[in-house]
């Protein structure tokens, strides 16, 4: 039987040399591979009680949306700037190399509601740290953050410090 790991395709030197780039869409191309991927995403959160699953777009809609199917909760939109029709709330955080906008409907997540926020991927952790901040500015109480992969080496799990963090396959390098 193969292991979640052995569904990630790992491709050398992109998008710059020395990069290890870890891709999700292998596992998604293989239904074993994502059938096992939210298994093992499903397993990690077993004991977190929460009311509904927050996602970014676009790999945490792909992640989230199964699982909250899975745990009848509910599931929430994260987008970028301009992508929700209805009255948003937005953060701005900093990226690698620039700055990004995120946003969710202002009725989305309400006062004391538990939140879990799953996506792909933590690597430096500046866009879980800004989802955390969007969802407590709702008033909603950010209860753990599961992923399906951590980039162990770039210490996004620092930037999170206080909040439990789950991760499916933990890589050590970048």
């Amino acid at each position: 039987m193969k292991k979640l790991e052995d569904y990630v395709r790992t491709i050398p030197d992109f998008p710059e040399p020395g990069i290890m780039f870890r891709d999700v869409t292998s596992v998604l191309q293989d239904a074993d591979g994502l059938h096992l991927a939210i298994d093992e995403m499903e397993k990690l959160v077993s004991d977190l009680d929460f009311d509904v699953i927050a996602g970014p777009e676009s790999r945490g809609f792909i992640f989230g949306t199964p699982l909250a199917y899975n745990l009848h909760k509910p599931f929430v939109l994260i987008r970028k700037k301009g992508k929700l029709p209805c009255e948003t709330v937005s953060i701005d955080y900093d990226l690698e190399y620039g700055k990004a906008t995120i946003e969710m409907h202002k009725d989305s997540v309400k006062k004391g509601q538990k939140v879990l926020i799953v996506d792909d991927l933590i690597a430096t952790g500046g866009t879980t740290e800004a989802m955390i901040k969007l969802v407590e500015s709702l008033g909603g109480e950010v209860v753990g953050v599961c992923v399906l992969m951590e980039l162990e080496g770039l210490k996004g799990r620092d930037k999170i410090k206080g909040y439990r963090l789950d991760s499916a396959i933990k890589y050590p390098g970048k």
